[in-house]
């Protein structure tokens, strides 16, 4: 009986989580869609989550397309195929690695600050308070920080994928003597135009669950300050996972041509 029980309370519990994320999303669709958005809080949203990500997600591009290369060039030369070095880097970076990759690490730092900026103003009452002046904390809160992080993270997602080609590019160069005209001319002929768009659509998926899971952690907060990490911890977690399963979904969905 305790397994029967434990099972329907973890399905209740994970029916009332996906519930509450849900009407958050949908209230926030709501705002938004009506443009009662608040655009100086947006700005500012986009500079801390998205510009002060930069520097993460340029390093994890960066050594990430090395890496790949450096393990593809010189087996590629092998087997006398260096040619398509340049199209196998460009080919996995646009299509899964760039996107997904920064959005971890975005889920990292901007889900994180989040989740524990609400997780505070709720500890400390503040979202009470905005409550008692009748406001609502998901339109003063939520909404700017999900609109800065659909405009911000594809922006990063196009940086990372530049930057990881470019690496790739000097790593064959260096290690396996491709040149740089052959790379990117390989890039070229094996990456179909349309790959890009759709490497932004993944990432608008994943910059609305980061900014909702983020978001609904930090204001279901309990506990205190041990709440306050539990929250932000989880936020991570939960936004991760969600991002690889979208990721598998979003791959069959948009490239499976």
């Amino acid at each position: 009986m305790n397994v029967i029980e434990n099972a329907g309370r973890d399905t209740v519990g994970f029916l009332e989580y996906a519930g509450g994320v849900a009407n958050l999303l949908g209230e926030s669709a709501s705002f938004i869609g009506r443009l009662r958005i608040r655009v100086k809080e947006t700005l500012d949203q986009m500079y801390f989550l998205g510009v002060g990500s930069w520097s993460i997600v340029l390093l994890t591009a960066l050594f990430t397309g090395m890496v790949f290369s450096l393990e593809s060039a010189l087996q590629a030369v092998r087997y006398g195929v260096g040619n398509f070095v340049g199209g196998a880097v460009a080919y996995a970076v646009v299509r899964e690695l760039g996107p997904m990759l920064t959005a971890v690490v975005v889920a990292g730092r901007a889900g994180a600050a989040i989740a524990a900026e609400f997780g505070s103003m709720v500890v400390t009452e503040q979202i009470e308070a905005l409550l008692s002046l009748g406001l609502s904390p998901i339109r003063m809160l939520v909404v700017p920080r999900l609109v800065a992080l659909v405009v911000m993270l594809p922006v990063l997602t196009a940086i990372a994928d530049l930057i990881s080609c470019i690496g790739g590019m000097y790593i064959a160069q260096i290690y396996a003597h491709i040149s740089y005209g052959s790379f990117i001319d390989s890039a070229r002929s094996s990456l179909p135009i349309g790959d890009l768009p759709r490497s932004l659509i993944k990432s608008v998926v994943f910059a609305i669950i980061i900014a909702s899971i983020g978001s609904y952690q930090g204001l279901s907060t309990r506990g205190g300050a041990a709440g306050v990490g539990k929250a932000t911890t989880g936020a991570v977690v939960v936004s991760i996972i969600l991002i690889f399963i979208f990721n598998f979904g979003l791959s069959a969905v948009l490239f499976q041509s």
